[in-house]
């Protein structure tokens, strides 16, 4: 069982978490709630985070790129699982998703099964596939679109059947956390990705450029937690105190942190999305 929460990558769900929390707080408020959705909506992202990250390790693993990591060992590439399995296990995953997406859709709208669907594509083709776009330097509009705009602003949506500025406002800063998490996580493993072919936007970007636009993504999260208590959520700029935690991990990166040493960094970035995304989203309830 432990390999499978290893495969899961435990680190990497607040990305699914806090994008529903922010979406459903700027829901607080609104005329017509229903709010058993919003718990629908939260198993949707999860399922959606393990089975891109299931479908990374199948693609990662069968194509060699994980034969050699930094980090924590992949279920394919560390031979803790095999390919078939972990392919049976994202598409469970997305299977879940589907089925919880289905039902949201019957109650609200019949566009969100293309939503869906859309998500569900582009999570396996991110490493899957003859031309996977996360190795074309793409990785972060997929994660700032899905697990940003669409996980924030849809579950407003499906909430209350409107999408508002403030969820908008929110999916963006959601969008900025999980972009960080992710372009870290790409700083951290640029001498084996280039090694590999594998052209992420940090390969891209190179090592410096990288670590600035780690930097200017946070900053910029945190900037959106201030425009959303300008807009008219003023308890949520407690979503500020985030940059406490933020803080030793941009240390970090400014310092030129390198492989092993930045993983500590990686799961500070994801309580930074937990701390600063979760206390946004508690300040915009309460304001509302």
């Amino acid at each position: 069982m432990n390999r499978w929460l290893l495969g899961a990558r435990p680190r990497t769900l607040p990305a699914a978490v806090v994008p529903v929390a922010l979406g459903t707080a700027a829901a607080v408020g609104e005329v017509g709630a229903v709010w058993w959705r919003a718990a629908l909506a939260l198993v949707v992202s999860l399922a959606l985070q393990v089975g891109v990250n299931y479908a990374n390790d199948y693609s990662d693993g069968v194509r060699g790129t994980d034969d050699v990591r930094v980090g924590p060992a992949r279920l394919v590439g560390g031979g803790l699982a095999s390919a078939g399995q972990v392919k049976r296990a994202a598409f469970a995953a997305f299977g879940v998703a589907a089925v919880c997406g289905l039902v949201l859709a019957a109650v609200t709208t019949w566009w969100l099964l293309l939503v869906g669907a859309l998500a569900i594509l582009a999570g396996w083709f991110y490493t899957g596939g003859p031309k996977p776009y996360g190795y074309l330097g793409l990785g972060e509009v997929f994660v700032f679109v899905f697990f940003g705009l669409v996980a924030t602003a849809g579950t407003t949506f499906v909430v209350c059947e409107r999408i508002t500025a403030i969820s908008w406002l929110a999916a963006c800063m959601a969008g900025c956390l999980a972009c960080a998490l992710l372009v870290v996580n790409n700083l951290r493993d640029i001498p084996t990705d280039r090694e590999v072919g594998k052209r992420t936007l940090a390969v891209r970007l190179g090592d410096a450029r990288t670590r600035w636009l780690y930097i200017g993504l946070l900053s910029a999260a945190f900037l959106l937690v201030a425009a959303i208590a300008i807009a008219g959520r003023p308890i949520a700029l407690v979503g500020i105190l985030g940059v406490v935690v933020a803080a030793p991990a941009e240390r970090a990166v400014r310092n030129g942190a390198v492989g092993r040493d930045l993983i500590p960094v990686l799961g500070a970035t994801g309580k930074v999305q937990m701390v600063t995304g979760l206390l946004t989203a508690l300040g915009i309830a309460v304001s509302a």
